[in-house]
């Protein structure tokens, strides 16, 4: 797979950056509705000012309500439609990110301190619960009634599934490779999916159309978590602003790890001991351990599912007849996350 090509002068940075133009003063006005403390830390999680309330540059990408909006234009819609669905998605991503770092004890995101650090837990915790509720109501907002509250719902049901396994493996010494995928479906590719889905119901699909458009979000969420574990192994931390070897360190069963894990290679089952064993891992062993998923075929399964994922999601859209005036947005995008390097 290789980065997304410009259509024409088109880029998928244009793509983004158009969505952020368009989402986030929508976002902005639904924090300021809330009170100053909370809205602070929501603020701060956002990326858009400091603990202190001094402003920055926003550094978030956006993305899936970028496919939101791609997607109502695919379906034959005008994007200003779906900005409650751009909105909504953003507001269940920020959520989930703020409680993962607590479950994980992430210190740092975005290459800045976690909310949960600056904060406090509670705070962290609650701030997430609030931005679920605003979610909540940016979906009753959108065409279809209670119909698509229930796709935003169901999508926070499967991204809670999709995370209770994922710490249920952290006390498990085996893991199948369908179990690792089942997490990755529901922490990942749920709100994708769902992002695609309102997105095109708000462009006028039909139930049948959005439930394509919600496959095709699907794959691509999986390869994007395909790829973000990679990342999590082999990325530059200058750019992805985690630590190098993070997750290998905590010995995260991420799907690149699992893949070797079950290879039923000679270094698959030396990683398999070394995660067994109770001891700190240094920066020369956690490199070791990359070694060895590389040399056991997790890395390369990894690349393999991912360009899999990616064709699947491109048959699913093609199959939901989009307008090709509007459906190159979406392959620039969906090829973008497929090659990104943080």
């Amino acid at each position: 797979m290789t980065l997304a090509q410009p259509t024409g002068s088109r880029t998928a940075g244009h793509v983004l950056a158009d969505a952020r133009a368009v989402i986030e003063p929508a976002h902005r006005a639904v924090i300021d509705t809330l009170p100053a403390e909370v809205r602070r830390v929501a603020g701060y999680h956002s990326g858009w000012w400091e603990a202190d309330g001094r402003g920055r540059a926003a550094t978030g990408k956006s993305i899936r309500p970028a496919f939101a909006l791609a997607s109502a234009r695919a379906a034959g819609g005008v994007q200003a439609a779906a900005i409650p669905a751009g909105v909504a998605v953003e507001l269940v991503h920020d959520f989930s990110l703020l409680h993962d770092d607590v479950m994980d004890g992430d210190l740092t995101r975005r290459h800045r301190s976690t909310a949960w650090v600056l904060f406090g837990v509670g705070q962290a915790i609650l701030v997430g619960d609030v931005l679920l509720t605003l979610a909540t109501e940016q979906a009753c907002l959108l065409p279809g009634g209670t119909g698509t509250v229930k796709v935003l719902t169901g999508a926070v049901l499967e991204l809670c599934d999709g995370q209770w396994w994922d710490l249920a493996f952290e006390d498990r010494s085996e893991v199948t490779l369908a179990e690792c995928v089942r997490s990755a479906e529901g922490k990942t590719a749920a709100l994708l999916g769902a992002a695609c889905q309102l997105g095109a119901i708000a462009g006028g699909a039909t139930t049948v159309q959005a439930a394509r458009y919600r496959m095709f979000g699907r794959h691509l969420g999986v390869a994007f978590q395909l790829i973000d574990d990679l990342l999590g192994i082999w990325g530059d931390p200058h750019l992805t602003g985690k630590p190098a070897g993070s997750d290998l360190a905590a010995r995260k069963k991420s799907l690149p790890v699992v893949a070797a894990l079950t290879s039923g290679t000679q270094a698959g089952r030396h990683l398999a001991w070394i995660y067994g064993r109770d001891e700190n891992l240094d920066e020369q062993r956690v490199a070791h351990i990359a070694e060895l998923i590389d040399a056991a075929g997790g890395r390369a399964w990894a690349h393999q599912e991912a360009a899999r994922r990616l064709e699947e999601a491109f048959a699913c859209l093609d199959s939901a007849s989009p307008d090709q005036s509007a459906v190159a947005d979406l392959r620039l995008l969906a090829s973008l996350i497929t090659s990104r390097d943080h």
